[in-house]
């Protein structure tokens, strides 16, 4: 995963942010970039399903890479930090933005 080095850090800060900038529930956008392999790309897509999100994807122009955009409900911002966590554990090469 492409987090600081002090995660934990980025992470509180990134929970401040949230309840600072939004009423939730709210919609969030991730956005993360892996390798354009089908399997890390369904393996992402999955952990987000049976939430609602609308998932858009986009190859890099020379497709060595492949940008998913999901734009999903979420409850609160641990709920948001959660799945930032869950997606960096259970995909290897992930970068999230």
């Amino acid at each position: 995963m492409s987090t600081p080095p002090n995660s934990e850090e980025f992470y509180k800060k990134l929970k401040e942010q949230l309840y600072d900038t939004a009423l939730w529930p709210s919609e969030y956008l991730y956005k993360f970039i892996v390798i354009s392999d089908t399997k890390k790309i369904k393996q992402i897509e999955g952990l987000f399903n049976n939430l609602g999100a609308v998932i858009e994807t986009k190859e890099s122009k020379n497709g060595k890479y492949t940008s998913l955009s999901i734009n999903v409900s979420m409850k609160n911002p641990e709920a948001v930090i959660d799945k930032y966590k869950e997606v960096a554990e259970k995909v290897e090469g992930v970068i999230s933005l």
